[in-house]
Parts: C-alpha cells; sequence; structure tokens
C-alpha cells in the first residue's frame, strides 16, 4: 500500500482507536445479521467520521442515525462491554426491523443506510453519508431497429450480482451483470423514433463507483421455494476495476477487501458472522457475535463455497499506486 494511504489510515484508526473495534456483541434473539453488519460500520472510518460531525436535535435523539453513532462510539470504547448496541436493535425493533425473525443481510443494510437518510435533519450529511455508499447506473434500453437508446438513471447501496451453478468468479458475476441481452419475444419496447414496438436490448452500465463498494452474492434462488447455492464464488483481496471494462469513471482504480459478511446454514435456517480485516496492519479477524479470534486470508477463502459461504463483501477504494 502506498505511503499515502498508510498515514491517511494510520490517522483514521488513531483518531477511532480502530485496532479494537472488532470485539464481540451479544446476540438478543436472531440479530446476528446486525451484530455482522455493525462489525463492518465499525471498520467503515468513512462513515465513522461523518458520524462524529453528527450533532442531533433533542427529537432525534432516540432515532436510527444517533443510535447507530452512539453504538459505534461505545464498541470501539468499552471492549468489555459484549451489549454497546442494545438501544440501537431496539430502536430497530421500533422500526420494524424485529429480534426473534430471520432477517437478510443485504435488505438490512439498506433499510439501516435508508434510515439513516430519512431520520437525519442535516440532510448534507446525509447526502455525504449516501456518498459513501452510492453506486449510480443507468439502464440502457436499445432499439435493434433504429438504434435508439432509451436512458434511465439509478442508484443502489449495494451491486447485485447473480451466481451460476457450479464456480464463479467475481469477474464472471460482474460481466453477467453488465452484459447486454435481448428481451424475450413479447416483452419489446416502444420506440420513440420508431414510432411502434421494436425488438430491443436491455444493458445496465455502471455510471461511478463509491468509496466503500458493497457487492451482494445474490445466494438465494426461489424455484417455486427458496433455497441457496452453496455454488463456488472466488473473489480477490484486491478488486481491480479494469473488469468493468471502462464502463465506469472508476475502471482504471482498484478496491481492497476489509470485510466479509458470511451466511452459515440454509435459506430457512441460517446464521450470519464477519471476517474483518484490520487496517494498516492488514490482520483478518473473525466475529461470530460475542466470539471474536484472529483468522487469516485462507480462512476467508473457505467462504468461497459451502454452508458457509460469502454473502456480502465490503471493498474499500485504493489509489492506483496503493495497489502496488
Amino acid at each position: 500500500m502506498g505511503q499515502f494511504w498508510i498515514k491517511m489510515y494510520s490517522y483514521y484508526y488513531s483518531r477511532f482507536n480502530h485496532r479494537d473495534y472488532v470485539r464481540g456483541l451479544n446476540n438478543y434473539g436472531l440479530t446476528c445479521c446486525i451484530n455482522a453488519l455493525l462489525q463492518s460500520f465499525s471498520a467503515t472510518p468513512e462513515l465513522l467520521e461523518l458520524l462524529e460531525k453528527y450533532h442531533p436535535a433533542e427529537n432525534e435523539r432516540n432515532k436510527v442515525p444517533m443510535k447507530l453513532k452512539n453504538t459505534l462510539c461505545a464498541m470501539r470504547k468499552d471492549q468489555k462491554h459484549h451489549s454497546p448496541h442494545r438501544d440501537f436493535i431496539d430502536c430497530l425493533h421500533h422500526h420494524s426491523i424485529h429480534r426473534f425473525i430471520q432477517h437478510d443481510a443485504d435488505e438490512i443494510f439498506h433499510s439501516i443506510l435508508n434510515l439513516t437518510q430519512k431520520q437525519m435533519i442535516d440532510k448534507d450529511l446525509a447526502e455525504e453519508i449516501r456518498k459513501v455508499y452510492e453506486i449510480k447506473v443507468e439502464t440502457q434500453v436499445m432499439c435493434k431497429e433504429c438504434g435508439h437508446i432509451e436512458k434511465t438513471p439509478n442508484s443502489l447501496y449495494s451491486l447485485p450480482l447473480a451466481i451460476r451453478e457450479g464456480d464463479n468468479t467475481l469477474e464472471s458475476c460482474v460481466q453477467s451483470f453488465t452484459q447486454q441481452e435481448p428481451l424475450r419475444s413479447g416483452n419489446e419496447c416502444y420506440c420513440d423514433w420508431c414510432m411502434k414496438k421494436q425488438p430491443t436490448t436491455h444493458q445496465l452500465k455502471l455510471v461511478s463507483l463509491p468509496s466503500v463498494l458493497c457487492i451482494h452474492l445474490k445466494r438465494f434462488r426461489n424455484y417455486g421455494n427458496t433455497r441457496k447455492l452453496n455454488d463456488r464464488v472466488t473473489f480477490p483481496e484486491t478488486l481491480n476495476m479494469n473488469i468493468f471494462n471502462g464502463q465506469s469513471e472508476n475502471a482504471k482504480e482498484f478496491y481492497s477487501l476489509y470485510g466479509v459478511i458470511v451466511h452459515l446454514g440454509s435459506a430457512f435456517s441460517g446464521h450470519y458472522t464477519a471476517f474483518i480485516r484490520d487496517t494498516p496492519d492488514q490482520n483478518w479477524f473473525y466475529a461470530d457475535d460475542s466470539s471474536v479470534r484472529q483468522a487469516t486470508w485462507k480462512d476467508v477463502q473457505e467462504t468461497y463455497e459451502g454452508r458457509m459461504t460469502a454473502y456480502l463483501l465490503l471493498y474499500r477504494k485504493m489509489s492506483e499506486s496503493a495497489s502496488g
């Protein structure tokens, strides 16, 4: 990693006492999903720095953004206390993210960020937090007859990648996400230029990527009933954005893996844990609710396939020099 980035993250980690952020969190009734996500938020200094600026009004103190700020602060300061997140869990419970119900980590990730956006009165700060994770995409529908392209912008907090049965790589999943596909017969779109329905193609284009890139490996599929795909998906520690074929303005940049949210079990009986990488020392830790132990990159690679599989991948943007 380049010297500039080492100095920058050393500043972040000393400021937020980040070497101690991976700590045990008690499970309060199927809250493993929230616990794993909190580990990833605590490992994201880009988010912590913005939350530190958040000074809520009195009527905001019992809302999600303030409870999230208090929880992440307590996780760093009191390593012996395994319940710094209890108020946060209670707050989420009052916003329909209930205890004793199995939740999907990607859905809860979006819910927490959306509630933070909605409940912050300081909209400028809320916008800065949104930009930390925001992926800008564009849906392009092209008329095969005249070539006219209808473009629709959108934004996401995580990049949803479908996986195939068999062997997959993260790169192949990304290529599939951005691949141009013809719409099936009967699903033709109306072309404003041709003034009638025409055979069309559909493609998703990545317009810009955030400083923290969350990738969702879509392991749950519904074939009449929901089942989990335990198929192999390999992913690198350093992600070269050239795999996007220059579609994004970020295409020449690199991302470094710092968090993996893991799903164990089946679609109907599961458990979430997290691998978190310390920066700048680059040590991996494994957090399973109240239990935390040091881990290795080899341990993380074991989540490529099987019942204990990677579900959300968290990458942090690096400079090109840092990749070397």
